[in-house]
């Protein structure tokens, strides 16, 4: 299987995924042209600057929810997060 992402580590603990396949650009484009045009629709019905952020938020976290759990789905998992091995034989010959 190609992955679509593939992710970046910076800082830390942080990390980011960056598209590496047409299939990762693509659905990279169409959620960020969803969270724009989401923001705009958004803004022509609010009255003010608060109520157009009160009211894009659950939709904007929404978008970023989905797209990361669409990144963990297609993309390569990190290996800083995978667990070592020798890790766990040894946790059961202590107990």
């Amino acid at each position: 299987m190609k992955y679509w992402f593939r992710p970046k580590k910076f800082w830390k603990i942080f990390a980011f995924y960056i598209p590496t396949s047409w299939q990762g650009w693509l659905l990279t484009f169409i959620l960020s042209v969803l969270f724009v045009f989401s923001f705009f629709f958004i803004d022509q019905t609010s009255h003010s600057v608060s109520d157009t952020l009160i009211s894009f938020a659950p939709w904007g976290l929404l978008i970023l929810v989905l797209f990361d759990f669409l990144c963990f789905r297609f993309g390569e998992y990190p290996s800083w997060w995978k667990h070592s091995d020798s890790l766990s034989e040894n946790t059961k010959n202590v107990c």
